[in-house]
């Protein structure tokens, strides 16, 4: 059962809150879904375009970052650590340079003697590693960064939404739009975790950071003495999938010609099991104008709709994987 990190906020208006467009947080969400086995909901193309800029095996490398069952990234490593400020180029320069002795160190803090198998190599060559890690993040940024070009007008957009809803008073709203997978509820804010704990705010600024990646993306850090951060999804994200370097565009995309532009972007991000609110999210459109293109996918047998709790949930059917795999390698002007 999923659990949940209750984050218990100060009187809403009252709230500091302001927008971060954070490089790292994109960057720390890409690795995950593409290296940790953590989905995030990155679409196959960008996951694709993720592990093509890593030309060797990057588990020696990010093996540590993402156990099975748990995650442990050293503050000092981790592509987050500036928030609210930095961009990925500086960071890896500053992972580069780092002394490996701050990291044994916070190591130790953090397993004592017993340091697990998994970053043992790392313990046993840190210069070496950090050197590998910090090279690994800006290849990885180098391919995705027209991506996050692209996405600049929608964090703006985003920005004077949030801005405009604080100045208005209704930060509640901007709570309940996030994500589908947070919960604002009783002045408290509920964040998707398995290892669920509770925080206060207590004064502390509160940092929203959308994140260019998938529908699925959650992250936080809430145990800092100066500010809150929470990551969730750039909303419209689907737009600038189709818009993304190395996407088809629509006049050469078959798919998107034949199912119209919004379905198709359904049928690939469903790939993956999504709630109607994170379809909404996806295409930036209303949750009925969603659940309208969805029962029109299921009742042509191209996705499943199935009721989770208080959610309904859409998953490409094997016909539907097998339409996308058709269309996707058709050149469009067969369609015309």
């Amino acid at each position: 059962m999923q659990g949940f990190t209750e984050l218990r906020l100060d009187p809403l208006d009252r709230l500091p809150i302001s927008l971060a467009a954070h490089q790292g947080a994109t960057l720390l969400s890409l690795l995950a879904d593409a290296f940790g086995q953590r989905s995030q909901g990155v679409p196959p193309r960008w996951r694709r375009l993720v592990r093509s800029a890593i030309s060797k095996s990057p588990e020696a490398i990010l093996g540590p970052l993402f156990a099975p069952g748990s995650s442990v990234i050293p503050d000092c490593v981790t592509p987050t650590a500036c928030m609210p400020g930095g961009d990925v180029a500086t960071l890896c320069a500053q992972i580069a340079d780092l002394p490996p002795d701050t990291l044994l160190a916070e190591l130790g803090a953090e397993f004592g003697t017993t340091v697990p198998e998994r970053w043992r190599p790392v313990v046993d060559r840190p210069r070496h590693w950090l050197h590998a890690y910090a090279q690994l993040s800006q290849c990885v940024w180098r391919e995705f960064e027209p991506v996050w070009k692209q996405a600049k007008p929608h964090i703006q957009r985003e920005a004077e939404r949030v801005g405009a809803a604080v100045l208005q008073g209704c930060a509640d709203l901007v709570f309940q739009d996030l994500s589908p997978r947070f919960r604002l509820q009783d002045g408290s804010l509920y964040l998707p975790d398995p290892q669920a704990d509770t925080f206060r705010l207590n004064g502390r600024r509160l940092v929203l950071v959308p994140i260019v990646s998938g529908p699925g993306a959650s992250m936080f850090a809430l145990d800092r003495p100066d500010l809150v951060w929470i990551g969730y999804p750039l909303p419209a994200i689907g737009r600038i999938w189709e818009a993304s370097a190395g996407a088809p565009a629509p006049k050469a995309d078959a798919l998107s010609l034949v199912a119209g532009p919004l379905r198709a972007a359904i049928l690939r991000a469903a790939a993956q099991s999504l709630t109607m609110g994170e379809v909404a999210r996806l295409l930036g459109c209303s949750a009925s104008n969603a659940t309208h293109h969805c029962r029109q996918l299921a009742d042509a047998g191209l996705i499943d709709r199935q009721q989770h709790g208080r959610h309904v949930r859409i998953r490409r059917t094997e016909r539907g994987d097998a339409v996308v795999d058709l269309l996707s390698a058709i050149p469009a002007s067969n369609c015309r």
